[in-house]
């Protein structure tokens, strides 16, 4: 028997006689029915928070779910390729970039590198720069080119569909049957085209998509944050859906397309702001076939700024909102297995619990008040479960991705764990505000993630001008975990002091990402910051 066994088998014994004498004294006991009793507008406090909170524990439940995928087909791990070319395929390869100056040639550096024959190979910089990118990036290109390299640099003027836009532009010149996307801030190894183009060999596989690791891991406490919740998503996430056979989706680079399934697809939309993960839905709703290549690795930078890093949260979490809005009825009437209609919603909706989070921050503390004459009873058999289901989920989901990538040295997770799961809470505000805008159906431009080829503490960062304007967001999560703080000196007061723990992550997550938005950003005088440019919408599928 083991010791979770015999845990529960003495919490049961020890607390027949205490479930007996709580439902007595609820419902059965009149000595204390004059002191409190529920009315209407306790329960119209305590209904919507049990509800999400119930919300929030089926997510997190969801996280051992993907574990379980994950070891339960350790035996479909995608290793080898079935066959090799006989003669290699023509490949592209799009770089698409904006305002990037500072990487623009560590990228075209390395993807000039790669190991593959030049006549089968043709690159593109797809620039939609409207800064001093454009003459960094045209003379890179006209370097390489000069030295005989097949690439080509293509700018517009505009920025019509953004990268979907550029991406899609681009396939109008390209050569290659395969294509090959690498973002500006990635670096691919030499090998990389050679052990990722030989899947294509079957015929089946429209895509292939390999795992990001990190070229600033250790810079600073916020990278190595950012590296763990990373590493979750490319071994748990992608490991679990592509072993079971379910959909998972093409992360927007580091990865090659089959340019037949991307056409039948539909082609490059813009409609979201996640237009990898909409193409990927509509081509395996196409029948093509997706691989993920966990031990091919493609470093990337890592954004070393609070302000950066919530601007890529935030367009990833209202740009899955988005594709979730547009996909899953297509996914819901199509004729794949439930698990994979089931697998798809918890991945297109997860976000929406970050509106649930400011509901349960809101009804925390008049729940507290009201239930306080609950005692332990409730704390056990309500509130423990709960918890464990929708916050211990998130701990040892990240544990078991860097134990499964670090064998040796993934104990000293722990230390991040606490910074981890407050980082997530003190993305709140900014992600339930993308979440909203994309469920009420308001656009807004890609916002793109600025990269400084910083790798290191001697790197120092460059182009202060990328950084984004604050608004009033950071002051709002100030506030926030000042709230928090009120609600642990009241949990301290009442007793309940199981409670305070869990609290003060939310003031740290909201303190930690307000106070790093103040220190690292910049206020801006009204005209004195480039704004993205308006774009005129193309159509879809062009």
């Amino acid at each position: 028997m083991n010791a979770f066994a015999s845990f529960a088998m003495l919490l049961f014994a020890g607390s027949q006689k205490g479930l007996v004498h709580y439902f007595k004294s609820q419902f059965l006991d009149k000595t204390f029915r004059g002191l409190y009793s529920p009315n209407g507008f306790d329960l119209a406090l305590l209904i919507p928070y049990f509800i999400v909170m119930i919300i929030l524990a089926g997510y997190g439940m969801h996280r051992y779910a993907l574990v379980y995928m994950y070891f339960r087909n350790r035996k479909n791990r995608a290793t080898e390729p079935p066959a090799t070319f006989q003669e290699l395929p023509r490949v592209t390869i799009q770089l698409p970039i904006y305002n990037e100056q500072y990487v623009i040639d560590r990228l075209v550096e390395s993807i000039c590198k790669l190991d593959y024959p030049k006549d089968k190979l043709d690159i593109q910089v797809l620039d939609d720069s409207t800064d001093e990118t454009v003459t960094v990036a045209q003379a890179v290109v006209d370097r390489y080119a000069a030295l005989g390299h097949p690439i080509s640099y293509i700018h517009r003027t505009n920025r019509e569909g953004f990268k979907a836009g550029a991406l899609q532009n681009g396939l109008q010149t390209a050569k290659g049957d395969l294509v090959a996307i690498f973002d500006a801030d990635f670096v691919p190894p030499e090998d990389w085209l050679m052990r990722v183009v030989h899947h294509f060999t079957d015929e089946k596989i429209g895509m292939v998509q390999t795992r990001w690791t990190h070229l600033n891991r250790n810079y600073s406490f916020l990278t190595e944050v950012e590296a763990i919740l990373l590493d979750g998503h490319f071994v748990l996430e992608h490991g679990g859906r592509s072993r079971s056979q379910v959909f998972f989706n093409f992360n927007g680079t580091a990865g090659m397309w089959r340019r037949q399934a991307i056409a039948e697809a539909g082609g490059w939309q813009h409609d979201t702001l996640t237009e990898d993960t909409d193409l990927s839905y509509r081509a395996q709703l196409k029948g093509w076939k997706f691989k993920y290549l966990q031990d091919v690795e493609c470093p990337a930078e890592l954004p070393i700024e609070m302000t950066a890093f919530k601007t890529q949260q935030a367009r990833w979490a209202k740009g899955l909102i988005q594709t979730g809005k547009k996909i899953l009825p297509k996914v819901f009437k199509s004729d794949v297995p439930f698990r994979v209609k089931l697998e798809a919603f918890y991945h297109l909706s997860a976000n929406l619990s970050y509106p649930l989070m400011i509901v349960l921050s809101t009804l925390l503390m008049p729940a507290m008040i009201i239930r306080s004459f609950g005692g332990w009873f409730q704390m056990l058999v309500i509130d423990l479960p709960l918890f464990m289901a929708s916050t211990f989920s998130i701990s040892s989901f990240y544990l078991v991705s860097q134990k499964e990538l670090f064998p040796r040295r993934w104990p000293r997770t722990f230390l991040f764990l606490p910074f981890l799961m407050a980082l997530g809470i003190g993305l709140t505000l900014t992600n339930t505000r993308a979440v909203i805008e994309a469920l009420l159906g308001i656009k807004s431009a890609f916002k793109r993630t600025p990269k400084y080829a910083v790798q290191s503490k001697a790197d120092k960062a460059q182009g202060q001008k990328y950084r984004r304007r604050l608004g009033l967001v950071p002051w709002l999560e100030l506030l926030v975990g000042t709230y928090f703080i009120g609600m642990c000196t009241y949990a301290f007061t009442s007793g309940n002091y199981w409670t305070i723990p869990f609290l003060l992550l939310f003031v740290l997550g909201y303190w930690y990402t307000g106070l790093m938005s103040l220190l690292q950003g910049r206020f801006e005088r009204r005209g004195g910051a480039a704004r993205e440019p308006h774009t005129k919408p193309f159509p879809v599928g062009v």
